[in-house]
């Protein structure tokens, strides 16, 4: 699939694109440390709670902790897929993952649908299924940067033809089919976000910003007026004290999991003490994966996993500061905004902060498609924290930097370390 360039790139070019990552140094091994932990509770939580979704689903009580063991497996083989198979592979490649993403979409709309789970959401080909909107993250995240990065170096990134045009389209196109056809709105809030920082990052004008953004409020509009179940989940989130002692289809799900919150008290009820697991919380293993957690593990147990979440994602915002090659940081900052909303998104609705949306916790719901794409995702930062303009092998505070002025890309916020030698310099 990946291929050798030749052809397209000349020797010198390939090597100026190896110059400007910068001097190769001992990679962010925290990040490892910290996926592996976020791992390690979602098995836990999920064989804590199996017994109970033996009862609900009539599967043995080994079943899913299986499945999710496997997933971490070919979680660890996409990582180090991503994070050895050299950067300037996957830029000369984006196109080909783009289409695959592509095709796979559209083969969740035109395949037969599970009775239990009737959105066109995944391809299943006998007994394997993948939810394709993950494959498209990826895709689009790969996309993005490389189409940024190109509008950058050549100028363009304020044309409204060249750059603001295709991204509008862009936006529609995949809320269509995402947010429409697919009825997944929770993934096109992560892939909006995602584009959105990126674009704003690269120097796309504050006004054609906010005409994306008013396209957006459009679109959302329309998507919750035609789908009736999202106008009785917006009242349910906007009056909460009308429902009918959390019987109402719309808010069960998330009524029930304020009760698992609230039953975690400070210190949660202990491993195999889940209540809410017991077919009150629906999608226990899944979407609502922390309130179980919550209830486990309680107040202080939350802070701990909340606390792991913002870690990895100050390590990437680190990362993405003092890296000089523009397609390096955009990339860096698109992983960012994508597994950061989406962690916001989740946690916001199991505690009542947010409308309640189907989307995983990453690393930690049960799902192999969200856990393998998302560690491949991790991969690609994991390989670029190699490339970091840092003193020492170590990624530390700002103090140890090597700053040399407050140059930033294209005058956005994420700061960086200016390098004279960097082709992709600004």
């Amino acid at each position: 699939m990946f291929s050798t360039g030749r052809g397209r790139n000349t020797r010198s070019q390939v090597r100026e694109e190896a110059l400007s990552l910068g001097r190769k140094h001992r990679p962010d091994y925290w990040i490892i440390i910290i996926c592996a932990l976020l791992l390690a509770v979602g098995i836990i939580v999920v064989y804590a709670i199996g017994p109970a979704l033996k009862i609900t689903t009539n599967l043995s009580a080994s079943y899913y902790t299986s499945r999710q063991i496997i997933a971490v497996v070919l979680s660890a083989v996409a990582f180090i897929f991503t994070a050895t198979i050299p950067i300037q592979k996957w830029k000369e490649n984006t196109k080909w993952i783009l289409w695959i993403a592509i095709i796979a979409t559209g083969l969740a709309v035109v395949l037969p649908v599970n009775p239990a789970y009737p959105a066109h959401r995944w391809v299943r080909l006998g007994s394997v299924s993948f939810q394709s909107v993950e494959l498209l993250k990826f895709g689009a995240v790969l996309w993005i940067t490389a189409f940024l990065t190109k509008a950058v170096k050549n100028n363009t990134i304020t044309d409204f033809k060249k750059t603001f045009k295709p991204l509008l389209v862009l936006i529609i196109i995949s809320g269509v089919i995402i947010a429409g056809i697919q009825s997944d709105l929770g993934s096109m809030a992560v892939l909006l976000a995602m584009l959105g920082v990126m674009a704003f990052v690269a120097g796309l004008p504050i006004k054609k910003i906010m005409t994306i953004i008013g396209v957006v409020i459009i679109g959302l509009i329309i998507a919750i007026i035609i789908f009736p179940y999202r106008i009785a989940r917006i009242e349910a989130y906007l009056h909460p004290s009308s429902s009918n002692n959390c019987q109402n289809a719309s808010d069960y799900q998330a009524c029930q999991a304020l009760i698992a919150v609230g039953s975690g008290g400070m210190f949660g009820l202990g491993l195999g003490h889940s209540v809410q697991a017991y077919g009150y919380e629906p999608e226990a293993a899944n979407d609502s994966i922390f309130a179980i957690y919550a209830e486990t593990f309680g107040f202080i147990g939350s802070i701990i996993l909340v606390g792991l979440f913002w870690i990895l994602f100050n390590r990437f915002k680190i990362i993405a500061e003092n890296l000089d090659d523009v397609y390096s940081k955009l990339l860096v900052i698109g992983v960012l905004t994508w597994l950061s909303v989406q962690t916001i998104i989740n946690i916001g609705a199991m505690i009542g902060l947010l409308p309640l949306k189907g989307i995983t916790l990453p690393f930690v719901s049960y799902g192999g498609t969200s856990i393998v794409f998302s560690a491949a995702a991790v991969g690609l930062v994991f390989q670029l924290s190699r490339y970091t303009n840092y003193q020492g092998n170590n990624i530390k505070s700002g103090k140890d930097r090597r700053i040399s002025g407050e140059n930033n890309l294209n005058g956005r916020r994420f700061g960086r370390t200016y390098n004279s030698d960097s082709g992709d310099s600004l």
